[in-house]
């Protein structure tokens, strides 16, 4: 399926169960509403997946790689040569988000969109190296019309796969070095706002360091504003390989009914351009985490939606995501599992 035919195909979560569940809820044997955020986790799963008796089962975590033109401008605390260290570590098992995919029981799948070094060889690696990282976004677009629809559907290929291989709950990662400045450039075009609202300290840099990330964000808009003219277009200009694949898996699964976990920022700015591409999509996304990068916590007001969790957290990875797989997991449990005041013969409140 073309990715055009894909992002058309996206239509919003059928609502007309929403009563049956809420009745489940209320009588499980807690007050009315006690569980919280929970019962609302509960209630949405049950909805995307179309049922009153939402089902688990296999969890998938994709990591999508790719390194980037802009680091060049000294935008990073850490070089280019992070990126496919970072990817080698985590195909060894040894990264964060190695550690809590094994901790919840999660597939991890790592693809290489674009990082600057020969990979291939990789043993695990799904290799889909669009080239050897993006463009300088500061100077031109990151990458061409083309580049970006093969990576969208390389992203989208990969949701579909996961769906047809049996998949209920989705969950997305990243690396990249320097992949926060597109992230913001994307974040400051697409909600829209200034650039400073969302242009954060990435990796750990100073005061000085930020002001000139700020700049850079700001020039890479100007200079590809006559570009922007939709959010496929803005995603060429602005982004990265590794984000536009990310845009092209939030699409996917939202186009096969899957639930799909957002994880940190910058794979919140993919998740904006898929909203953005077909606002539907949104329905089949839970948020993680608000991310310490300052400009998460803009989108979330922007956007007019709540993360699950504020742990102070800025690693990406998928680490968040991970991490709220287990509340959604607990969430559909509690639904299942719980006792009714009619079954259990307890009684209700007069």
């Amino acid at each position: 399926m073309r990715i055009h035919d894909l992002i058309n195909s996206i239509r919003p979560v059928d609502k007309s169960l929403a009563g049956r569940i809420q009745a489940h809820l209320d009588d499980l044997t807690k007050p009315r509403g006690s569980l919280g955020r929970l019962e609302t986790l509960a209630a949405r799963y049950s909805l995307i997946q179309g049922t009153v008796q939402p089902v688990l089962g296999d969890k998938r975590i994709v990591v999508f790689a790719a390194d980037h033109g802009v680091a060049d401008e000294g935008v990073s605390a850490y070089p280019k040569e992070v990126t496919p260290q970072m990817v080698k570590n985590m195909l060894g098992g040894g990264a964060a988000v190695n550690v809590l995919a094994r901790h919840i029981g999660a597939e991890l799948t790592i693809v290489d969109m674009g990082v600057a070094a020969p990979l291939e060889q990789a043993q695990g690696l799904r290799s889909h190296k669009i080239r050897a990282g993006t463009d300088n976004i500061a100077n031109g677009p990151a990458m061409t019309d083309e580049e970006a629809a093969r990576a969208l559907a390389v992203g989208a290929d990969l949701g579909v796969e996961a769906a047809a291989a049996g998949a209920k709950l989705l969950a997305t990662g990243e690396m990249g070095i320097a992949n926060t400045t597109p992230a913001a450039a994307l974040m400051a075009a697409l909600l829209p706002c200034p650039p400073e609202e969302v242009t954060g300290r990435g990796t750990g840099i100073d005061d000085e360091r930020l002001t000139h990330k700020c700049a850079i964000v700001r020039k890479a808009l100007e200079t590809n504003a006559a570009l922007c003219t939709g959010p496929r277009a803005t995603l060429a200009a602005l982004g990265g390989f590794e984000i536009a694949g990310l845009c092209g898996f939030v699409l996917g699964a939202a186009a096969r009914r899957i639930p799909l976990v957002v994880d940190g920022f910058i794979a919140t700015a993919a998740a904006l351009t898929a909203c953005r591409m077909n606002e539907a999509t949104a329905d089949y996304l839970f948020f993680s985490h608000c991310s310490a990068e300052s400009g998460h916590r803009s989108f979330f007001r922007e956007f007019g939606t709540e993360p699950l969790l504020d742990l102070g957290m800025r690693l990406g990875e998928g680490t968040g995501a991970a991490l709220a797989i287990s509340l959604i997991e607990a969430a559909v449990k509690l639904y299942n599992e719980m006792a009714t005041f009619s079954s259990a013969g307890v009684s209700d409140r007069a």
